[in-house]
């Protein structure tokens, strides 16, 4: 009984906290909502690279390209007809001439995703250490020259616009469960234990029979479908997207926030993507200006990135395990005595 309780909290907790920040972002204005939905979608991102990252212990550099291509995939395709034809004249046609609705482009934007990270896969997840993080930063700069210069399938270097906003704190909310609870149901499956045992040992793991390269594709493969997902999200949620907005400040901020939380939890990814996040918007702020206890307080533009920099670097030196600990979150049992 303990045991499924146990289990029950920790995927609990992180849906409690996701739910309590879409509420919270129904009661705001307008203009301070969209630091709540930020923080939703960065929790889908998140836990979309953790599921790799986190259960693999082979950092990537090349989630946010699928982030990327489910973005770009899910706006096109909802740009309404009438405007596509007029605006974005150089696609395929059969890009230019079909739209499709919110959901529908949500599913393709997962599948396209979970497509380009299993093609990618295939030879990268072979990789281990240094070797792994350069070919996936390989990949990232790859997706973003492609989908920069290629007008054949979106806009290229020019924005995204005309994309129906429709991730609201509902959506947003929602998206983010779905995310949270494909992870948590990874982690607990054969699948994800046999990951995980490779994560700690590999030549171990290998020698009690799991295949590390097929489970690392595994895992690949579903944090990519699950990126696109959130990445579908993200377009959604802005109404228009360019390249610059899915490429290396989007990359250091989602690790930012998985290390800080804890690179192996799924509550570590959570906590860490809300706390960074929500310390990201005040920084935001504060490079406009905010009245902080009567003062104002302006910083210069850039600013944000230094601290969140600095503020990574001191919890690597201070608690390298991040806030959780890198451990699920569990209920306060009473101690047994001896």
């Amino acid at each position: 009984m303990r045991r499924w309780l146990d289990a029950f909290a920790q995927l609990a907790a992180p849906m409690v906290l996701v739910v309590a920040v879409g509420l919270f972002a129904t009661t705001v204005s307008p203009s301070n909502e969209v630091y709540f939905m930020n923080a939703l979608v960065s929790v889908a991102i998140v836990v979309a690279i953790y599921v790799f990252v986190g259960n693999s212990g082979v950092l990537s550099f090349g989630q946010i390209s699928f982030v990327a291509v489910g973005a770009f995939a899910a706006g096109v395709m909802t740009v309404p007809l009438e405007s596509k034809k007029g605006v974005l004249t150089t696609l395929f046609p059969l890009l230019r001439d079909h739209t499709i609705g919110d959901v529908p482009s949500l599913l393709l934007a997962a599948g396209l995703g979970g497509l380009f990270a299993f093609v990618v896969g295939l030879p990268l997840m072979r990789l281990s250490g240094l070797a792994a993080g350069i070919a996936t930063f390989a990949v990232l700069e790859i997706t973003h020259n492609v989908l920069q210069q290629w007008t054949k399938i979106g806009p290229g270097a020019t924005t995204l616009s005309l994309v129906p906003e429709t991730t609201g704190p509902l959506q947003g909310t929602l998206g983010a469960l779905v995310v949270i609870g494909i992870a948590f149901a990874y982690q607990r499956s054969r699948l994800g234990r046999q990951l995980r045992a490779s994560r700690e040992d590999a030549a171990a793991a290998a020698g009690v029979g799991v295949h590390v390269h097929v489970q690392r594709l595994w895992a690949f493969t579903l944090s990519g479908a699950l990126a696109g997902l959130a990445g579908g999200l993200l377009v959604h949620q802005l109404g228009s997207i360019t390249t610059e907005q899915v490429y290396l400040e989007l990359t250091f901020l989602t690790l930012a926030m998985l290390v800080v939380g804890g690179l192996t939890s799924l509550w570590g990814a959570v906590v860490g993507a809300l706390a960074v996040s929500g310390l990201d918007s005040f920084l935001s702020q504060a490079e406009q200006g905010v009245h902080v206890l009567g003062q104002t307080l302006d910083l210069p533009s850039g600013t944000r990135l230094v601290f969140l920099a600095a503020i990574m670097a001191l919890v690597l030196i201070l608690r390298p395990s991040g806030l959780t600990g890198g451990r699920e979150f569990r209920l306060p049992w009473p101690r047994r005595n001896a």
